[in-house]
């Protein structure tokens, strides 16, 4: 029926709003990734009403770009979209659009299956493209035939698949209706064990690398490193030029081991190449400051130390050419970049990093310090490169489970969160310390692997320790990260089970791209468990924060040992749940009764106590991976121990099924553990236990790591 409407339009950008071809108004705060509101009052007419909206953003990097339309009050509707297929067959696949899932968590050379909630109500056909992360240069096309009443899509072996967490962009297709969604996996190839001896290691990395990794400068890299020239490694460099010369988002990750190659191994390389290169090196834009249209990205710190680099070493290989965008020589530029390397050093030198434990970031900080290892030509650059190195290596073996970084992070995204094997940094932890997989994107592993067989890079033995940790006691490790050291961090490990989070950080804020709590249970990489606020409700969508990468909104934290506490008040407008990270298939065991749920791998053993009831998510991408919490403020503990001392899941529950928090009159929040007595965590994030007292504020960048007895463990010694 006809009457008056109230509609609220929502965007970052611009937006105008028509309705049966009449403007209602416009919103124009261009406010980079600020939402602004507008509520606007309309006409509707009896039947058929149109409504368009018309928006744009400016076109920079990680633009939110969207709009909502709420419909406030007003006359009943119904909402249509016209489509050339049967109502009922187009709600039956959004149905299993929505339902359908992999047969797995992980693949590590199974088939691969796609299970639908439902049978297809009509034949149609499927096309699925296979991609990596946004980085990724390849993708890889199939085309399905499916029948009527189909129940799954079988797409082959995963052992003939590409390697990494993997983007499965799935279209059905029924006539000239076409309805598509992302599902994402891991696929990691079965790998033997490392060899023993790291130069056998380091000459595996390389070889690894050449043949198997996607075809790009790190690959050619590689090759070159092998003194593998010829035709197939200058088409590798050939294809990421145009990267390179059009200053595509990224381009630096592209330019820095193209850099590094050319300064080792140009004699390799053709003349007619080594001419393409050259061009490309002088008309790059390398900072902001250089005139430019673009959308590279000059505000994080990875991408910074690659500029710095870049210009440096660009400029020493061409110190009497023009670099187009500046005016300067060669000679010049090099000086303007080594300025800005050493600034970059002594920032590091002093707070490290900002993207504090970052697995997609760490193989990139990595890519640009190990071209400054190897070829800066100025020998104290080159030894602050090489340090710099080994103290992030010692974050990583501090804060791994089995050679796997566990703990909070600075930035994450789901894909690299959900896979536990393929991401670089197992790969790095293999050649380093014996244990890991490869995949198949890499940034850094070549480059690392060279300085230490060609430019003396070395490490402590002690980290393959500290990185696999075996011994009957637990490590205790806080420290600080970033400028005026924002983040304080604290990770408790034992040889069965690893915990981290990040204490006091902006509780209640809108969060980013933080993973605040990260555990990890037994010795295999997937038996993995987080929890976060989901930033949006789109399974594989680009949020910062997404569904998994981050918290919409941020909780407060705390934790003493292998004790953890979350609590959430999510702000109005974001969704209303959080959830965990909870992979039955990774794990040996599992219980979900109510506000419990309990996870067992290996001798690890878990607890999540929810403040309500822990809902396993049944249907979707998720299902059987995915618990909820209800509700805009909720509470989650988090209690880990191990098989030697609770006798098993049933154990475990009756020793702590019971923990509970309480609120004391100074907003402190006191927890009666059976080990460790009363526990009470302060709203400035200090801790009181065990007549111990733990300071966020006074935790150093250096950090501090302790070994402690864990309560009721016998030695092995002494247990046999």
């Amino acid at each position: 029926s006809a009457g008056r409407a109230t509609l609220r339009l929502s965007t970052c950008g611009g937006a105008i709003l028509f309705v049966n071809g009449r403007e209602q108004g416009f919103v124009a705060p261009y406010e980079r990734n600020l939402e602004a509101q507008q509520v606007f009052e309309v006409e509707l007419s009896a039947g058929l009403n149109e409504i368009r909206v018309y928006f744009d953003d400016l076109a920079e990097r990680d633009a939110r770009f969207y709009l909502q339309l709420d419909y406030l009050e007003g006359p009943e509707v119904e909402t249509s979209v016209p489509v050339p297929v049967a109502a009922g067959d187009t709600d039956a696949l959004e149905t299993i659009l929505e339902g359908m899932r992999f047969d797995r968590t992980a693949y590590f050379g199974e088939d691969v299956t796609i299970l639908f909630p439902k049978p297809l109500p009509v034949s149609l056909t499927c096309h699925v493209e296979i991609e990596g992360d946004f980085m990724s240069t390849e993708r890889f096309d199939f085309d399905f035939e499916l029948e009527k009443g189909a129940t799954k899509l079988d797409l082959g072996t995963s052992e003939r698949m590409p390697a990494d967490f993997r983007h499965f962009r799935i279209a059905l297709r029924a006539g000239e209706f076409s309805v598509g969604r992302t599902l994402g996996v891991e696929v990691c190839h079965p790998q033997g064990e490392a060899p023993a001896a790291l130069d056998d290691r380091v000459a595996e990395a390389l070889a690894e690398v050449a043949a198997h990794s996607e075809p790009d400068t790190v690959c050619a890299f590689a090759r070159l490193a092998l003194g593998q020239g010829g035709e197939e490694t200058e088409a590798m460099i050939s294809a990421m030029l145009p990267v390179i010369e059009d200053c595509h988002d990224c381009a630096d990750f592209v330019l820095v081991p193209l850099l590094f190659a050319y300064t080792r191994w140009s004699d390799l390389l053709s003349p007619a190449l080594r001419g393409r290169i050259e061009h490309a090196v002088l008309n790059y834009r390398y900072w902001m400051d250089e005139p430019g249209n673009d959308v590279q990205w000059y505000f994080s710190e990875n991408h910074a130390l690659l500029f710095h680099t870049a210009a440096y070493l660009g400029g020493r290989l061409f110190p009497d050419a023009v670099f187009v965008r500046s005016g300067r020589s060669g000679a010049e530029q090099m000086q303007v970049g080594e300025a800005r390397v050493r600034a970059w050093l002594d920032h590091f030198e002093h707070w490290e990093m900002a993207e504090w434990n970052s697995v997609p970031y760490f193989p990139i900080d990595l890519k640009g310090l190990t071209t400054l290892a190897a070829c800066a030509p100025d020998e104290t650059i080159r030894a602050r490169a090489s340090a710099s190195i080994v103290r992030l290596m010692e974050i990583v073996a501090r804060s791994a489970h089995h050679g796997m970084l566990t703990g909070s992070q600075g930035r994450s995204y789901e894909h690299t969160l959900r896979p536990g094997r393929s991401v670089e940094l197992s790969a790095i932890a293999r050649l380093l310390w014996g244990r890991g997989w490869y995949g198949r994107r890499v940034h850094a592993l070549p480059q690392l692997a060279v300085c230490i067989r060609d430019h003396g890079l070395r490490f402590p033995e002690a980290l393959a320790d500290i990185a696999m940790h075996q011994s009957d006691d637990a490590q205790e490790w806080a420290f600080s990260q970033g400028e005026n050291r924002f983040a304080a961090l604290y990770h408790y490990k034992t040889r069965d089970t690893a915990l981290g989070t990040i204490a006091h950080y902006r509780p209640g804020a809108w969060g980013y791209q933080e993973t605040v709590l990260h555990l990890r249970l037994g010795d295999q990489p997937e038996a993995q468990i987080w929890i976060n606020h989901p930033g949006e409700t789109i399974q594989f969508g680009y949020g910062r924060p997404s569904l998994w990468g981050g918290c919409g909104t941020l909780p407060r934290v705390h934790q003493y040992r292998d004790l953890a506490i979350l609590d959430f008040d999510i702000h109005e407008g974001q969704p209303d749940f959080t959830h965990a990270w909870f992979p039955v298939e990774a794990f040996d065991e599992t219980a979900v009764d109510d506000n419990l749920a309990l996870a067992r791998s290996g001798s690890g053993l878990a607890m999540l106590i929810g403040s309500g009831e822990l809902t396993p998510v049944k249907n979707g991408p998720t299902a059987g991976m995915e618990l909820q919490l209800a509700g805009r403020k909720s509470r989650w503990i988090v209690r880990l121990s191990d098989l030697k001392r609770e006798g098993g899941l049933d154990g475990m529950q009756s020793r702590f099924g019971r923990l509970s928090a309480r609120r004391d009159s100074e907003g402190a929040l006191l927890v009666v553990d059976p080990d460790y007595g009363q526990v009470v965590f302060e709203e400035d994030g200090t801790v009181r236990a065990e007549g111990r007292i733990l300071r966020p504020s006074d935790w150093s960048v250096q950090g501090d790591a302790v070994h402690l007895k864990i309560p009721g463990r016998l030695s092995r010694r002494a247990a046999s």
